[in-house]
């Protein structure tokens, strides 16, 4: 039901379908063994999945730098196989590394995720070091057969827009979000990590992978605690679909395969409108693979479900008592970077009408829908419907309305401004000038920033047709962002109708 503007999430699914099968399919033809395949299949839906830079070129060096992170973490994994109180605390420190990394984002995530994962998948493998050349071998392989989809066979990057992911909240020192996530994290899974081998010695790692997974594209107390229990609802679904499907194959190859397959794409499809669904995907596809490597029985897929409800109570605890931040401070901080990205955009839409033909405001339109996106991260703890606090639901629910309206608006000046039949209309100068000062009314000021004077200067026709359509969004951007200063300007409990 989630839009899917130009079908991108259903070219990108498909495309990793082929990626990750592609890797499999060469990891078998070389005659590789399955736990071999397995990490081949890891390693390519990895790439595909966690590379996310802004163009082409970024995204061909991060995808090139991904062994450079993962071998050595899969060497030292291995080395330490048998040493459990050293391989503890190696992994560790590799969590609060690749989460520190976050901060020379979206480069820094993706490689953090790898070395995460790469110590993860060692465990999950039992890998030891004499299976390190071929394991090595298939990740190799399975980095350039998915780059090959990625960047040859279907390039879906070269034919879009693709703004870069919005940078961690700013800050420094233990102001600095990417830090204090660090530290949480890293507690967060040490906790995992001991209690989880209280109960399994063989498959606690799955509560480090819970705890973990939680902390990913989060930034506040509040979206974390959502994320961790979102994790376990569908993770327990999951769990029922396993038991239905995964346990009857009984590991054989071909129908497992293929719903192996049916996972990929649902991971890729649902991952970002619902975590929910992706994690139903990440647990039935978690149960295939154990049914292929003959270790599936229904008491398995109980200590899932204990296993990623241990995490997530460790990421509960890490976001509670490390360094908290709390959903108030981060909503408010990625609100305020997503009206000044509305300003950005409006001033680029003026210029560009003005007869500036380097302004763009397509890259900004497509920078705040990502923004966006965050925001709505950032509310779902508010308007979430088991929250108690109905004020503040009702406030959080107004500002994700009005601010869609702005990024509707938003995008229709753009559309209009890219039309070479319009043309500057002297009343737009006073239009964007309204709008900048809706903004500064509802925001701090921008470092940097400067006014739009310079657009007084140009010449401009009045009253020209081709502005009606223009002004017709800034109008509508005006009142939009007029609206936001009730449930942004009074106080977080007070009664929204009383603001």
């Amino acid at each position: 039901m989630a839009p899917d503007p130009g079908l991108l999430r259903l070219r990108v699914s498909l495309r990793a379908v082929l990626g990750v099968g592609l890797s499999v399919t060469a990891a078998e033809l070389c005659g590789l063994s399955l736990a071999a395949s397995i990490t081949a299949g890891l390693a390519a839906l990895l790439a595909l999945f966690t590379v996310g830079d802004a163009t082409v070129r970024a995204q061909i060096t991060t995808t090139a730098l991904l062994p450079a992170v993962g071998f050595p973490v899969l060497a030292l994994a291995a080395a330490l196989h048998g040493t459990p109180t050293a391989r503890d605390a190696a992994w560790l420190v590799v969590i609060f590394a690749g989460v520190y990394a976050r901060r020379w984002s979206p480069r820094g995530h993706a490689l953090g995720i790898f070395a995460f994962m790469m110590f993860f998948a060692t465990q999950f493998l039992h890998a030891v070091t004499s299976q390190l050349p071929e394991l090595y071998g298939a990740i190799a392989l399975a980095i350039a057969a998915s780059a090959s989809v990625r960047f040859g066979l279907w390039c879906i990057e070269r034919h879009i827009t693709q703004p870069a992911a919005p940078a961690p909240l700013a800050g420094r020192g233990f102001a600095r979000h990417t830090t204090r996530q660090a530290f949480q994290a890293t507690v967060a899974c040490g906790f995992a990590l001991g209690v989880g081998q209280v109960l399994s010695e063989d498959r606690w790692y799955w509560a480090v992978g819970a705890a973990w997974w939680i902390f990913v594209n989060t930034a506040s107390r509040g979206e974390t605690l959502v994320r961790g229990f979102r994790r376990v609802l569908g993770t327990v679904v999951g769990i029922v679909a396993g038991l239905l499907i995964a346990i009857p194959l009984h590991g054989a190859p071909a129908p497992t395969a293929a719903l192996v397959a049916v996972c990929v794409f649902g991971i890729f499809y649902t991952a970002a409108p619902s975590y929910s669904w992706m994690m139903f995907f990440v647990t039935v596809m978690a149960g295939l693979l154990y049914g292929l490597l003959g270790v599936l029985h229904p008491g398995l897929l109980v200590l899932r479900v204990q296993e990623t409800a241990v995490g997530a109570l460790g990421a509960v605890i890490g976001v509670a008592v490390v360094l908290p931040v709390t959903t108030h401070t981060a909503t408010d901080a990625w609100i305020q970077r997503a009206l000044h990205c509305v300003r950005r955009c409006t001033a680029a839409a003026a210029h560009r009408l003005a007869g500036d033909e380097s302004a763009d405001p397509a890259p900004r339109a497509a920078e705040l829908e990502l923004l966006l996106i965050r925001v709505r991260l950032s509310l779902a703890p508010l308007v979430h419907p088991l929250s108690p606090l109905r004020a503040r639901r009702a406030r959080a629910h107004q500002v994700l309305v009005l601010l869609d309206e702005c990024a509707r608006e938003v995008r229709g000046l753009a559309a209009v401004a890219a039309d070479p039949a319009a043309s500057h209309d002297a009343r737009l100068t006073a239009a964007c000038q309204r709008v900048e000062a809706a903004v500064a009314a509802l925001v701090s000021p921008e470092p940097g920033h400067k006014a739009w004077s310079a657009l007084a200067a140009l010449p401009a026709p009045h009253h020209h047709p081709g502005a009606e359509a223009a002004l017709t969004h800034l109008h509508g951007l005006e009142r939009a962002l007029g609206e936001l200063a009730a449930p942004l300007r009074s106080a977080p409990r007070a009664p929204l109708a009383a603001a």
